[in-house]
């Protein structure tokens, strides 16, 4: 199950915040699944890649409460956390870059966080996409920033980060996170 964070609603679309949802909607169409059952307190649907099930989860609950979906479907399949792979932004890193980790700490996220409280573990994969920091740093300016659009020439970034995002996530399916981690984490612009 690959899981896209995101705020539901049309006013986080294009936000710095939605990208993991924007991974879902690519890997969507390349795979031609539709994500629109609603189950699970979630949009989700499902499909086959390399001869493997595949469900594509985006929680339809704010960023902060995205645990209870992913828990909820996870179990509903029967899925063990090394089924799962949780696409979301990352402030720590450079617009443009990702980084996947079999496991981890939220690192200050709190979608990550209520994941991790929810299935009581953080040993599941995950791929983060930088989106970078704002100058300010309280916690109201963080919120804006993660809330806003990106500049121009961050989307072309971030629309480069997101297709890598989706190729790793293939490569995650097909051949497992150490072999995405290699390919995709020594990735230099």
């Amino acid at each position: 199950m690959v899981v896209g964070l995101g705020n539901p609603g049309d006013e986080y679309v294009d936000t710095r915040h939605n990208t993991g949802f924007k991974v879902i909607d690519l890997l969507a169409e390349g795979l031609k699944v539709e994500v629109r059952k609603r189950k699970f307190g979630a949009r989700f649907g499902s499909g086959e890649f390399e001869d493997k099930k595949l469900i594509l989860l985006k929680p339809w609950q704010f960023m902060n409460r995205s645990g209870q979906a992913v828990a909820t479907a996870a179990g509903f399949y029967k899925l063990g956390v090394s089924d799962l792979l949780v696409v979301t932004d990352d402030m720590d890193l450079e617009p443009g870059r990702i980084r996947i980790r079999a496991k981890g700490s939220a690192g200050g996220h709190n979608g990550l966080a209520d994941i991790i409280d929810k299935l009581g573990t953080n040993e599941f994969a995950r791929c983060r996409i930088g989106i970078g920091r704002s100058g300010e740093e309280t916690r109201q300016s963080r919120v804006d920033y993660v809330l806003d659009k990106p500049t121009e020439a961050e989307k072309l970034l971030l629309a480069g980060a997101v297709e890598r995002a989706r190729d790793a996530v293939l490569c995650w399916i097909e051949h497992g996170v150490e072999a995405a981690m290699n390919k995709f984490n020594s990735y230099d612009e």
